[in-house]
């Protein structure tokens, strides 16, 4: 017997043991490493790298190895006729940029301030994701708490409905109350079943944001006690900036402004390399070869070395380096206005979700105002209708008001927290 209840004791605990529970931010850390459109940032940032390596490359010297063998055959050669010889051969040679007017440093500093623009392409991927894991997040705990006042609500429908049973027994009330009674117990469980299926869906939501692609992933989120009889509005955080400070910090720190500002710079730098190419390039350029004769030495044994300085200059390209320029400062144009219009849009997004975020703190308050006066509505009803002094149907009035005003309350005070997630990615953080 003893042995059968520690077996059943270990298996219950294992089970339990194998739910996680996550925090906001463990989850926020589980969807930066699943992400797959944060990994495509991160791909599209170390492909930037490479081709800002490949153009720094143009300041290094480049090195040539060349060697062959070779089948030499005399015809009528003065002093050697109808014979044959076998040379191997090689060379070296060393070519090094030494001046070329900003066409490599215009490339190089281009591909800097584009691998620049995928990193704050990246971060601004990151910070929409903490966005998404949070408000799925606050979804969640916004329906759990909505199950509790959901049972509340059969709780208490339950018990009116026993309530009328008693009173039309003693003759007090009517069966009609019975029956209504009966109807709302059944709507009530109805509206909790609703949002226990409402919370399956935030789970599913989560799972995509997070990135957990197994068939069944068994794990609760961290869920921090709320009592809504407490005054939960003074626990409420204040937002640590006004609307004017939000929206320079914005300016300053949002990756997708900061993105295109790179953009600008590098569409620019890129603008002074094609403009460069009207100039000559200057490079030096050292060769060293050596041919080595099987038989014949002395005729076909060859060392030299050459070394010097060489102008490149390309006088004339049918028109295709003027286009290009004028291409490049069209890009150039079009980079600085898609920046002003981005700075708007960002402008109207803090605007906005500083406005909400106010908004919903105000109806928090209301809120909770409305629920206090409703609880006690509803008390003072129940006793009136003890004592006949209101009827069936004032009762479930201030009844349906007091779980009204509690699953507004709940519902406005996760919004909240939702509305900060969203001001927070809407200025940069």
């Amino acid at each position: 017997m003893i042995k059968s209840i520690l077996i059943t004791f270990l298996f219950v605990s294992t089970v339990f043991s194998q739910t996680k529970i996550y925090t906001v931010d463990e989850l926020i850390l589980q969807a930066i490493k699943n992400s797959p459109d944060i990994n495509i940032s991160k791909l599209n940032l170390e492909a930037s790298k490479q081709r800002k390596k490949q153009a720094f490359s143009g300041y290094l010297p480049k090195i040539d190895l060349n060697a062959k063998t070779s089948y030499v055959n005399f015809q009528d050669a003065p002093l050697i006729n109808n014979t044959d010889d076998t040379t191997i051969s090689g060379d070296i040679t060393l070519n090094q940029l030494l001046y070329d007017f900003g066409k490599t440093s215009g490339l190089t500093k281009s591909y800097e301030n584009e691998k620049k623009a995928f990193n704050e392409a990246l971060r601004e991927q990151i910070i929409l994701k903490k966005r998404d894991v949070k408000l799925a997040y606050y979804n969640i705990l916004k329906n759990l708490a909505l199950i509790n006042v959901n049972k509340e609500n059969i709780k208490l429908n339950k018990a009116q409905l026993n309530r009328s049973k008693k009173y039309f027994e003693a003759g007090i009330r009517t069966k009609i109350d019975i029956s209504d009674a009966e109807v709302r117990v059944v709507k009530a469980e109805i509206t909790l079943k609703t949002s226990q299926y409402n919370l399956k869906n935030s789970y599913a939501i989560l799972d995509r944001i997070v990135g957990f692609s197994d068939i069944t992933t068994e794990y609760k989120v961290y869920k921090k006690s709320v009592n809504l009889e407490n005054g939960i509005y003074n626990t409420l955080p204040n937002y640590d900036m006004d609307m004017s400070e939000a929206i320079i910090y914005a300016y300053k720190n949002r990756p997708e402004l900061l993105k295109y500002m790179y953009t600008i710079k590098s569409n620019k730098e890129l603008q002074k390399s094609y403009k460069s190419k009207y100039y000559p390039s200057f490079y030096f350029d050292s060769n060293y070869e050596k041919i080595l004769a099987k038989k014949y030495k002395n005729l076909l044994n060859k060392e030299q070395y050459t070394f010097g300085v060489y102008l490149n200059w390309n006088l004339y390209t049918g028109g295709f380096d003027k286009a290009k320029i004028q291409e490049q400062a069209i890009l150039t144009s079009k980079s600085s206005s898609i920046y002003k219009q981005t700075q708007l849009k960002i402008k109207e997004e803090v605007t906005k979700a500083y406005v909400e975020l106010n908004k919903i703190k105000e109806n928090v308050l209301l809120s909770q105002n409305l629920l206090k006066l409703s609880k006690e509505k509803f008390i003072q009803i129940t006793k009136q209708y003890k004592h006949g002094l209101s009827d069936y149907i004032e009762l479930q009035e201030a009844r349906q008001g007091y779980i009204d005003a509690k699953s507004n309350l709940i519902i406005s005070y996760y919004n909240y927290y939702s509305a900060m997630a969203i001001l927070d990615a809407a200025i940069g953080r």
